[in-house]
């Protein structure tokens, strides 16, 4: 990392590995993991950028109670914290608290296709679930837990630490499938469904207007001191950005199950294009200027952002279609905050080759690459780390072809 250029490091803090029951005694090898590598990035000037919740959390607190259904979570959740902040935060100033809430709440509580992998649609892989009010219960939790972490930290440990409590959510950019009224008018409903839906309580304390009418009883409800706490409570936003999509509005749509859940309360036909394969830059500035424009230009750092290839050893090393894709994203980035917008980091998903949630081993959005029948795990650089070496370090000017053959000329030397 030191070598690459690094100014920063974002990774994650698996609650089970420090504390295995959600609430307890702390694992001492856990807790020395984790201190040896925070350590470790500060050593060599590398600022840690640390996430408490990505898409893991002890078993035990589902077994329980239901994990992220039950409010009890939101007092495990703040004790689990406070021991990061207590044990790390010395050498972190960075912290968000749950990863992508809002795809983390659809896909495991509503289409039950990731962790824990509750819905009530038949046919589905759900053994426990109701798609109709528990995707909305566990984000509105969600929410509360991070109200109570912020709160924590600002009592507790800022005026000594420093650091910043953040949020981060899935941002997908939509746009109208024709330009017509209609489709104007579902492209701002999916917007505020799936960015606003989180994003809205915290910068102005309640939900939007569109969700709590669609909705009706089945979303819960803020109480006026619960508004007041969640409002405000991030110092930042994260966004992780991947797709783009269509949205055509559509007078029915009928939930699978028979009984509404998130994609009928939303009730419009929503085209997704992904752009860890594809290119469209423009979505990125799009969201960060809509981001902007509607909820008062708050601090924000592209958490995840990067260019998704197949394992494929003739593009290992020579990815040349990544660097395209950073150099793109990142002059994206950088248009939006010549624009205005308060975007303070950006973060290529992902530094080295790892186990992806949806595509396991099979896909790859490293820098490096890493040799998983290797037991010693061996990591070679590809040609986009050292193109975004070059880039950190001031080196590299961009791009055309002339830049790319250039590239090819230096890594061949290179290796």
């Amino acid at each position: 990392m030191a070598e690459t250029g690094l100014h920063t490091f974002r990774f994650s803090i698996s609650w089970s590995r420090l504390i295995s029951n959600g609430r307890g005694s702390i694992n001492p090898k856990g807790l020395q993991f984790y201190k040896n590598f925070i350590q470790e990035l500060v050593k060599h000037g590398i600022e840690p950028h640390v996430t408490l919740h990505h898409y893991d959390y002890p078993q035990y607190l589902e077994d329980d109670y239901g994990g992220w259904i039950n409010r009890k979570i939101i007092k495990d959740f703040t004790a689990y914290a406070d021991v990061c902040f207590r044990e790390f935060g010395n050498h972190v100033k960075f912290w968000t608290t749950i990863n992508e809430a809002n795809i983390f709440t659809i896909g495991g509580y509503n289409d039950g296709n990731s962790p824990p992998g509750r819905c009530s649609f038949p046919g589905r892989n759900c053994s426990l679930g109701n798609s109709s009010t528990e995707t909305y219960i566990a984000g509105h939790n969600m929410l509360l837990a991070h109200a109570a972490v912020s709160r924590l930290y600002k009592q507790k440990y800022k005026d000594i630490q420093g650091g910043s409590i953040g949020f981060s959510l899935f941002a997908m950019y939509f746009t109208p499938s024709k330009s017509s009224k209609d489709d104007e008018i579902a492209t701002k409903r999916a917007n505020d469904f799936f960015l606003g839906w989180m994003l809205e309580p915290l910068i102005y304390g309640d939900y939007p207007d569109v969700m709590r009418r669609t909705i009706g009883s089945r979303l819960p409800v803020f109480s006026k001191e619960e508004s007041e706490q969640v409002k405000g409570s991030s110092g930042f936003i994260g966004l992780v950005h991947y797709l783009t999509a269509s949205v055509t509005n559509i007078d029915i749509n009928p939930s699978l199950s028979g009984i509404p859940d998130f994609n009928s309360d939303l009730g419009e036909s929503i085209n997704v294009f992904d752009t860890r394969t594809g290119d469209s830059p423009w979505a990125m500035e799009g969201i960060l200027e809509y981001i902007k424009q509607n909820y008062g230009n708050p601090p924000v750092y592209i958490l995840e952002n990067g260019k998704q290839m197949n394992q494929d050893l003739e593009l290992h090393n020579k990815d040349t279609p990544r660097i395209e894709y950073l150099d793109a994203y990142i002059g994206a980035v950088l248009k939006a905050v010549r624009n205005g917008s308060d975007t303070r980091g950006y973060f290529v998903w992902s530094f080295m080759d790892l186990y992806e949630l949806l595509s396991g081993y099979g896909s790859s959005f490293g820098l490096y690459s890493v040799n998983f029948s290797d037991p010693h795990l061996k990591r070679s650089p590809k040609l986009s780390a050292h193109w975004y070496s070059g880039f950190l370090k001031g080196k590299t000017t961009f791009l055309g072809s002339q830049g790319i053959t250039q590239l090819h000329s230096n890594f061949s030397s290179f290796s």
